[in-house]
C-alpha cells in the first residue's frame, strides 16, 4: 500500500516509435479514452513523441488526424544539402509548432516526457522540459534520413535507437502504465535486395530494445498490420487511426474477457 502511495501519477501512457504507423496510436488512445482509461502523464518516443505532444496539448484524438492528413510528406521536409542527412525537418518543425499551444513542455495541459538518443554519447535521454518542437524534432531524427537535431551543443538522433516504448521512464511514477507499441517485431515476407534486408535489420534492431519496456507495463496493446502504408502516405493518417482504434477496441474487449479488468489490482 505503502509504495502504491508514493506514486505520483494513477496512470502513465507510453507511446513507442513507428514514424508514419504513429496515428495508429491515436486510434487506440480513442479507445481507451472510451474506456474511461485516462493519462496523467505520457512518455513518448519518435512518432509518439509527436503524437503524445498534441494529446498534452489537450487534442482529441481524431483532430490529430484531421490536421496531419491534410498536409503531403513533402510540404513537411525538403532535401539537405549537407553530408549529415537527406532532408530538412525546418518545415515539420515550423507546421506542428503552429498547431501547438505552446512550445515549452513544461506548460503542456499534462505531463510529458520525450526520450530520444544523445548520438554524441550514446545514451537515452529524458526530455521534461524545454524546447517542445525541438526536443520532437530530436525524437523523431531518424539517422541518415535527417541530418541530426542540436540541443545545448550535442547531437540527437531518434529516440527508438536506444528505447522504442518508453515504459521505463514513468514506470517508477506511476501506479499503472499503459504501453502502446505501434511497430511489434513482424516476421512477414521481405525482398532480397540490399535495401530491404538493410531496413528489415534496422527496424528488429530499433524493436529488439523494447522487450524490457513490454514486461514492466500493466497494459500492453499492439497495433499490426500497419507495415502495408508508406511512409510518406501522410493522406492516410485516417486509415491507419481506424486500424490502431479498431484494433485497439477488439484488444481491450479480449482483456477483459480474458481477465474481468484491464489492470490487476
Amino acid at each position: 500500500m505503502a509504495e502504491k502511495l508514493a506514486k505520483k501519477y494513477d496512470c502513465g501512457f507510453a507511446l513507442s516509435g513507428g514514424f508514419i504507423k504513429g496515428f495508429a496510436h491515436l486510434g487506440i488512445v480513442q479507445a481507451l479514452l472510451e474506456e474511461g482509461i485516462k493519462p496523467d502523464i505520457i512518455s513518448g518516443v519518435s512518432a509518439g513523441a509527436l503524437a503524445g505532444a498534441f494529446l498534452a496539448d489537450g487534442y482529441e484524438p481524431y483532430k490529430v488526424v484531421e490536421i496531419f492528413q491534410k498536409q503531403r510528406f513533402k510540404q513537411l521536409t525538403s532535401f539537405a544539402m549537407s553530408v549529415s542527412g537527406l532532408l530538412k525537418m525546418d518545415e515539420f518543425v515550423d507546421f506542428i509548432k503552429s498547431h501547438l499551444s505552446t512550445n515549452k513542455i513544461e506548460e503542456l495541459k499534462i505531463p510529458l516526457v520525450i526520450s530520444a538518443s544523445d548520438l554524441d554519447h550514446g545514451i537515452s535521454v529524458e526530455f521534461r522540459e524545454g524546447d517542445l518542437t525541438k526536443c520532437i524534432s530530436a525524437s523523431c531524427c531518424m539517422p541518415i534520413l535527417f541530418s541530426p537535431i542540436v540541443i545545448n551543443g550535442i547531437n540527437f538522433v531518434d529516440g527508438g535507437v536506444f528505447k522504442n516504448l518508453p515504459v521505463s521512464p514513468i514506470r517508477d511514477e506511476c501506479k499503472k502504465v499503459v504501453a502502446v507499441n505501434v511497430s511489434p517485431i513482424n516476421a512477414s515476407s521481405y525482398k532480397k535486395n540490399v535495401l530491404s534486408i538493410g531496413v528489415r535489420c534496422y527496424n528488429y534492431l530499433f524493436r529488439a530494445n523494447t522487450v524490457h519496456d513490454k514486461e514492466i507495463s500493466d497494459l500492453l496493446i499492439e497495433a499490426y498490420n500497419l507495415d502495408v502504408f508508406s511512409n510518406t502516405e501522410l493522406e492516410k493518417a485516417g486509415e491507419i487511426f481506424d486500424t490502431g482504434y479498431r484494433q485497439g477496441k477488439e484488444r481491450l474487449k479480449e482483456i477483459l474477457k480474458q481477465k474481468g479488468s484491464y489492470f490487476n489490482d
